[in-house]
């Protein structure tokens, strides 16, 4: 059994059978344990009692869809969301990504390209896990608490996706620094994702909407043409 990922715990969302035993069967090989749920309320209750460390989640369940549910586990968790759909339009990969979903995988898909996305993720959630001791960030009446994952913007909360506190950290960070979309995005989605640079401009439209006075002119996140994004001057 590959050590690299035992105990690590990874509960499967289908309403198919089929799909999570075999799904199950692969990760159990890479060295995974697994827990699977058939509807919405079974999977709430996995998510609350047996703490995976990621969860695949299908769109199309009866009762409660992905979403719903993606949107519930996110009010109490930042577990690792991949979201597993029949349905490949580009407005469904956006929602989930808007609700906090961590990547998507579209069916049918392959094994490999799966359990590739599920350690992909993995890593990028580790890799962020260092960042919760770094001293809080101050900037112009926006303070970034990184420890409580926590922003306010002249002492108003602002919430936050998981992908956007991502995006505004490593900007906060580097500030006055040009970050082109091919950084971010493997930075925040991992150099395995398979995601586009449009997903970096979409989720910056949704953080200027959130902590800019005026977005359409912004204070905080600045677009250099041609080059890419950077905070502040």
């Amino acid at each position: 059994m590959p050590r690299g990922y035992a105990r690590m715990k990874i509960l499967i969302v289908d309403d198919e059978k089929t799909i999570t035993d075999s799904v199950g069967f692969s990760l159990k090989k890479e060295g995974f344990e697994v827990t699977a749920a058939h509807d919405g309320e079974t999977a709430l209750r996995l998510a609350r009692s047996e703490r995976p460390d990621l969860i695949l989640l299908d769109v199309m369940l009866p009762s409660m869809s992905g979403f719903d549910i993606c949107r519930l586990v996110r009010k109490e968790s930042d577990v690792p969301i991949i979201l597993m759909t029949a349905r490949a339009e580009e407005i469904d990969k956006v929602v989930g990504f808007e609700i906090g979903s961590d990547d998507y995988v579209t069916k049918p898909f392959s094994m490999r390209e799966l359990i590739a996305r599920v350690k992909a993720v993995l890593k990028r959630s580790a890799s962020s896990s260092h960042l919760q001791e770094a001293r809080p960030i101050h900037a112009d009446g926006l303070e970034i608490d990184i420890s409580s994952h926590t922003v306010h913007v002249r002492g108003c909360p602002i919430t936050l996706s998981p992908k956007e506190f991502d995006l505004l950290v490593i900007l906060a960070s580097n500030r006055g620094k040009v970050m082109t979309r091919d950084v971010l995005l493997d930075r925040i989605w991992g150099e395995d994702a398979y995601i586009d640079t449009r997903t970096v401009d979409v989720h910056i439209r949704w953080l200027r909407e959130k902590i800019e006075a005026d977005p359409g002119h912004p204070q905080y996140i600045l677009t250099v043409r041609g080059s890419g994004h950077k905070f502040g001057e």
